[in-house]
């Protein structure tokens, strides 16, 4: 490992990942000559002196580094540094974030990673080029379960990369999802990667490391402290190229990412959920707080937001199309003219639809090819509904289109358009 290498690992264990004053050394004077700044104590920052102090009371950095270097061979993972050729890049708009305004320090101190621990086969930069984010309330309902896997699911299906915390709940319903398609899936930790928590999903956990990655900005043997969990946030808004919020509650941490993702002017994708639920309390209160979050019902939802522009587009919710659905205005007034109970004859049917006799003889066998109307001795009758049979949508199609070819020319090249009349006198409107 180079010195530049292990000069990283040292000041993360100096220093908490996301400390802007580290972050901005290293890239004016380079790792090796900012550890050597900080072990002097040239730190103009009170709080970064106070923090390398109390961890230099506990041990030397570099040997820290060098074992650290050693237990990551023998873990058969690796560290990936800028430097590194399968650094993914999208880290460094984090950059963005510099100087905002903040109380705590997780929502203050949020530079880019120094470096990362990654157990996997996959180059980072790989499979992060294509990936979302799926993150949620660890109390998560059934409901949010099952709309995590399928979204989780149905994007890995799609050759999209699945990234989520590896928490219990929604993170974890993300991530099986995407094992369970076959495709990869990152686990972003705020522990080391020989720890992963929580240790319930250590299996998951371990075929996470066979097909996909678990990555970590802290030292192989760092523990899962509460903040850590907040400041690996960023890490997963900003890697990735959106982030789903499928489940939050009134103060979920998982809203945090979405913070995040918004900041760095990533899509911010947010799931509803029942208003009576107290597990979608914090992502209704998203939506309504952020107007450039996007509310998503699917994957289609969520590749039209991450997807190509103009390519990817989720097709409009609508009803199964009927018969009835294909009708130009005249046979839809033929129709309509026709009695509830009883029948009329052709004459009848267009003198109460107000429309040309020759036009009704043209469209009532169609409308009896549809099978919405029937022949009776009589005349035309509305034909009986027969829920239980299967209905023929190759005729709908070949009816559908006489009609489309029966319907009179309205673009003025054959005469004046035609006139449209109303109902008849005592016809009932048709949304009546």
């Amino acid at each position: 490992m180079t010195p530049a290498a292990l000069a990283r690992i040292a000041l993360g264990w100096l220093t908490e990942p996301g400390t802007w004053s580290v972050y901005w050394q290293v890239r004016r004077h380079g790792p090796v000559a900012t550890l050597g700044r900080l072990l002097a104590g040239e730190i103009s920052d009170d709080s970064l002196r106070g923090t390398v102090r109390a961890r230099l009371s506990t041990g030397d950095p570099r040997a820290a580094a060098a074992a650290a270097a050693e237990h990551t061979v023998r873990l058969g993972a690796r560290l990936v540094t800028p430097d590194d050729p399968e650094w993914p890049h999208r880290l460094t708009d984090l950059e963005r974030l510099w100087g905002r305004p903040a109380q705590r320090r997780v929502d203050r101190e949020l530079a880019p990673p120094l470096c990362l621990w990654v157990r996997g086969a996959w180059r980072l930069d790989e499979v992060l080029d294509r990936s979302v984010a799926v993150v949620g309330s660890r109390a998560a309902t059934p409901y949010g379960t099952h709309v995590a896997t399928e979204i989780a699911f149905g994007l890995a299906e799609r050759d999209w990369t699945v990234v989520s915390g590896g928490a219990f709940g929604i993170d974890a319903a993300a991530h099986r999802g995407a094992l369970t398609s076959g495709g990869p899936t990152v686990a972003v930790l705020a522990c080391g990667v020989d720890r992963p928590y929580p240790v319930g999903n250590t299996g998951m956990f371990d075929r996470i490391a066979d097909t996909g990655l678990l990555i970590s900005e802290w030292l192989p043997g760092a523990e899962p402290l509460r903040p850590r969990f907040l400041i690996r946030n960023r890490v997963i808004a900003a890697a990735t190229v959106g982030t789903v919020l499928v489940e939050a509650a009134a103060r979920s941490g998982a809203t945090q990412t979405l913070h995040r993702a918004v900041a760095l002017g990533r899509p911010a994708m947010v799931v509803p959920g029942p208003v009576t639920s107290a597990m979608s309390v914090g992502a209704h209160e998203f939506l309504r707080a952020n107007p450039e979050s996007r509310l998503v019902t699917g994957v289609p939802h969520v590749l039209e937001e991450v997807g190509r522009i103009g390519a990817d587009l989720a097709p409009p919710a609508r009803g199964p199309e009927e018969p009835r659905d294909r009708l130009d205005d005249e046979a839809a007034l033929l129709l309509e003219a026709v009695p509830p109970r009883g029948a009329l004859d052709a004459e009848q049917l267009a003198a109460r639809a107000g429309v040309e006799l020759r036009t009704a003889l043209r469209k009532v066998p169609l409308l009896e090819d549809l099978g919405l109307l029937v022949r009776r001795p009589e005349g035309y009758a509305l034909a009986p509904r027969r829920r239980d049979r299967p209905h023929d949508h190759s005729k709908d199609e070949s009816t559908a289109r006489r009609l489309d070819a029966d319907a009179p020319a309205t673009d003025g090249r054959q005469g004046d358009p035609p006139q449209h009349p109303g109902p008849a006198r005592g016809a009932a409107p048709a949304d009546a």
